[in-house]
């Protein structure tokens, strides 16, 4: 089963652009994330929605920060994306009228809310300052400073 690894990937380019000066254009985005520019595109529509990010056209345009990160967390990112499911386990349903099926669903139901419900209230003590300051550490952790944050 494959991930959804879209939140991650937006926080990576949201580091990326806090890091650098300039606009990004939707091209050099999708590379960093490896997908379309038009998949970028789209998640950068709902970020600039709600004041993330903003757009600039013509040559030289792209998107830029347009927030203050430490006032946006990865929960706020994560309900930018449309609140993708956090868990990929789920319940069995092929015999709705079995009380064994009933018993474990119901069970199983509330863990799964209980887990969520924490990991959402861990991504929402995170901000997106807190994720910069933790790259600006590994950095001036490096011996050579001049090179990227892809670099091992």
């Amino acid at each position: 089963m494959k991930r959804d690894s879209r939140l991650s990937g937006v926080l990576h380019v949201l580091l990326h652009m806090a890091q650098q000066p300039g606009p990004f254009t939707s091209e050099t985005l999708a590379k960093a994330m490896t997908t379309n520019p038009v998949v970028i595109r789209r998640i950068m529509a709902g970020l600039r929605d709600l004041g993330y990010v903003r757009s600039e056209k013509g040559h030289g345009g792209g998107w830029r920060l347009a927030c203050d990160l430490s006032k946006v967390t990865l929960r706020d990112v994560y309900m930018a994306l449309g609140s993708p499911s956090l868990l990929a386990m789920g319940n069995r349903t092929e015999a709705p009228g079995c009380l064994v099926e009933q018993a474990v669903n119901a069970a199983l139901d509330q863990a799964f809310r209980d887990a969520e419900a924490l990991l959402l209230s861990r991504l929402g003590e995170v901000t997106l300052a807190m994720l910069g300051e933790d790259l600006r550490k590994r950095l001036g952790s490096r011996k050579i400073h001049d090179i990227s944050a892809h670099r091992a």
